[in-house]
């Protein structure tokens, strides 16, 4: 999917420097406790299925469509696991952003996991021990959702 229009506009304004934008990932499990990972078609990189909150959408209701928009598949959200900020990241395009990142632990609901749109290589179901190469980051993004507490995981710096 092309850069959303409201980021489009924003980005004339101030090109490429760093952006604050609220982000949402899902850690996707199927009933063999796989989780659905996604590679990512502008870096390369292996990757939680997500994206930017589009103005006023709500961070669940967000979740559910990106997920279905890469993968094609739909998912129910169990709960939010983890808030916390990103690294940096620098596009391709040397656009920079920084993420609030909202972390849903999801059910599939339906559908079979495929390419959907041109943000992703390749999607797949693993295992947590057969993982492709993850950053760490990301990894403790999914770690905190498969420990299943009951409680949001708030990131600190202190």
């Amino acid at each position: 999917m092309p850069i959303p229009p409201f980021l489009a506009e924003l980005r004339s304004f101030v090109g490429t420097r760093p952006l604050w934008l609220s982000g949402v990932g899902a850690v996707v499990l199927d009933g063999q406790g796989r989780v659905l990972l996604g590679r990512r078609a502008d870096s390369g990189e292996w990757a939680l299925i997500g994206g930017i909150l589009d103005p006023g959408e709500e961070p669940a209701d967000c979740v559910v469509r990106e997920c279905f928009e890469e993968t094609g598949v739909v998912v129910r959200p169990e709960r939010l696991s983890s808030v916390s900020v990103s690294p940096m990241t620098q596009y391709p395009n040397g656009d920079q952003a920084r993420y609030l990142d909202l972390t849903f632990r999801c059910r599939l609901v339906s559908g079979e996991a495929r390419v959907n749109d041109d943000e992703s290589l390749e999607v797949g179901w693993y295992v947590p021990a057969d993982f492709p190469e993850l950053d760490a980051y990301t990894r403790r993004r999914i770690d905190i959702a498969l420990a299943d507490k009951p409680e949001t995981v708030f990131e600190t710096t202190v």
